[in-house]
């Protein structure tokens, strides 16, 4: 019979994403045992088929701008689906968004490795909602820089409820909050904005100008950089005020972009919108640094979340399809490349957690320090750029299943590039790398010195590259990838051998550290014992 359906793998749901991912398991296995059990809840979510309806009719029913109502009068309004905003109010409810600023001791001291579990089981299903989520975190952290902002702002955000209500801020149940920084003429380069600050009295200012990439353009407020009479400052904008009105924001037209499409990224002008200052005046680029960290770590989280999503659906895939009478998975090429990408997807998640586990240490560790400052660009420039093609590779295994938009995979493709553009491309995070090096090199030796002592013997002759690729870069801006990309591969290997990783840790050091040059997954020689590789990092379903 035509409708017949034969050798074609189930979908993967129902399971638990969790319980089925042992190296999260391991990474949290200090977290206290009700962050456990939520995680456990988390994952059996994120597989669940409600919540994969909710991923997909977010990505397919895009939002949509309405600048003006039925009668003419202006509204600047993005409309999202019901499922978009489920999507929200998990992720609210589930601290995203405000954990890592909340009072009180519960899991005090990782702080931001137990939220990057969250994130990362959450970026599973569906990232992009957690755009203004990651923007919300990272704003409170530039806040600070005024604390009369950070005490009025942060306990409306950290309410954990999700309010996508018209209303004023003080009359919402929860806040988010966005950023506007880049203008058409300038891009990375945000010194170049001409966004006019005009004096307004007191700490507040008149902002005129435009933004040519505005996410989350329905958050409450943004961080908004604009010229003052003292220099580059940085703003927050409520979008509207307190009587209700606008605050002077003039939509121009949503993004249409590759991916990341249940997020809109607006085109926007301010025309005399109301801003008080944060930070001093002048300091723009410092006062929103530190929000730029957070949000790196986000993307390298994110990125790693999404490879692991899309590798688990490539190994479901073998296990299940049949060609030439048996299983794809039995295959000794199809083994090896599923290996190959196993390796990358485990050293990516290993190296991302370490480094939220140097930002939860940094206060209190010197070496911590010197990895959260030195490493941020590094993880985040090697993380994210390794995403794309594996997840090409991983829709090549399911062949024309993958490349359909009905597969999960096309979406993941789709969303991979977005985390190696934004807060800073490639070259950005190389150049932040060579700056670093150029007025710190004393946090690259505190860096350098704990993965040569985390790699042990099986790393000797690491650091003595890595010193070497230093003192090329120092004279050479153009080699600063190279440095970039060895430091990030030294970094999880070292990471991986610290935890314990074996085999696993032993495949990734011999074909990243001391390998031949690599264009293509499954390149892993007869020596390493790829079907175990597979096996121990995605556990077959039992």
């Amino acid at each position: 019979m035509t409708d017949d359906v034969t050798n074609q793998p189930p979908p993967l749901a129902g399971g638990n994403a969790w319980r089925g991912d042992p190296l999260l398991i391991q990474l949290a296995e200090r977290f206290s045992d009700p962050v456990r059990k939520d995680l456990d809840g988390l994952g059996r979510f994120v597989l669940s088929h409600e919540a994969q309806e909710l991923a997909r009719l977010a990505n397919v029913e895009t939002p949509k701008l309405r600048t003006h109502d039925r009668q003419g009068r202006r509204i600047d309004l993005v409309e999202f689906h019901p499922a978009y905003h489920a999507l929200m109010r998990r992720s609210v409810a589930n601290g995203l968004h405000s954990s890592v600023w909340e009072n009180g001791d519960a899991e005090i001291g990782r702080r931001h490795q137990v939220r990057a579990a969250r994130f990362y089981l959450t970026a599973e299903l569906e990232t992009g909602h957690l755009c203004p989520i990651t923007m919300t975190s990272a704003s409170l952290a530039a806040l600070m820089a005024s604390p009369k902002l950070f005490r009025e702002w942060a306990p409306r955000v950290t309410t954990r409820k999700y309010d996508q209500g018209q209303k004023p801020p003080v009359e919402k149940a929860g806040l988010t909050l966005g950023m506007g920084m880049t203008e058409k003429q300038g891009g990375t380069d945000v010194r170049a904005n001409v966004t006019r600050a005009e004096r307004a009295g007191s700490s507040f200012y008149r902002l005129t100008g435009h933004k040519w990439f505005m996410s989350a353009p329905m958050s409450d407020a943004f961080l908004v950089l604009g010229q003052a009479p003292e220099g580059l400052s940085c703003f927050l904008v409520p979008r509207i005020l307190g009587d209700g009105s606008g605050n002077g924001f003039r939509f121009q037209r949503l993004k249409d972009k590759l991916g990341n499409r249940s997020n809109a990224s607006s085109e926007v002008e301010f025309v005399n919108a109301i801003g008080e200052m944060v930070g001093e005046p002048g300091a723009g680029v410092k006062t929103i640094m530190d929000m730029v960290t957070l949000t790196r770590l986000d993307c390298a989280i994110a990125s790693s979340a999404i490879m692991r999503a899309g590798l688990a659906e490539a190994v479901h895939h073998t296990r299940h399809r049949q060609v030439f009478g048996t299983n794809l998975i039995e295959q000794p090429l199809m083994q090896r490349v599923l290996a190959d990408m196993a390796l990358d997807v485990a050293a990516a998640t290993a190296l991302s957690f370490r480094l939220a586990r140097s930002f939860d240490e940094a206060a209190s560790d010197r070496g911590e320090a010197a990895f959260a400052r030195a490493m941020t660009p590094v993880v985040k420039y090697w993380v994210c750029k390794i995403a794309p093609p594996l997840l090409y590779e991983a829709m090549e295994c399911l062949g024309g299943n993958g490349y359909v938009e009905e597969a999960p995979l096309a979406r993941y493709y789709r969303e991979a590039p977005v985390n190696a553009i934004w807060e800073g491309s490639g070259n950005v995070m190389a150049l932040d790398v060579l700056r670093v090096l150029g007025r710190a090199p004393g946090l690259f030796e505190e860096v350098l010195a704990g993965i040569d002592r985390d790699l042990g013997a099986g790393g000797r002759g690491t650091v003595g590259v890595l010193k070497a690729a230093m003192q090329v870069a120092a004279t050479d801006e153009g080699s600063a990838r190279l440095l970039t990309e060895q430091l990030a591969l030294s970094a999880a290997a070292a990471e991986l051998r610290r935890l314990g990783a074996g085999r696993i840790a032993d495949a990734f050091v011999e074909t990243r550290l001391a390998g031949q040059w690599r264009n293509t997954y499954g390149m892993l020689d007869s020596r390493h014992d790829a079907r175990m590789i597979v096996d121990t990092l995605y556990p077959p379903v039992t």
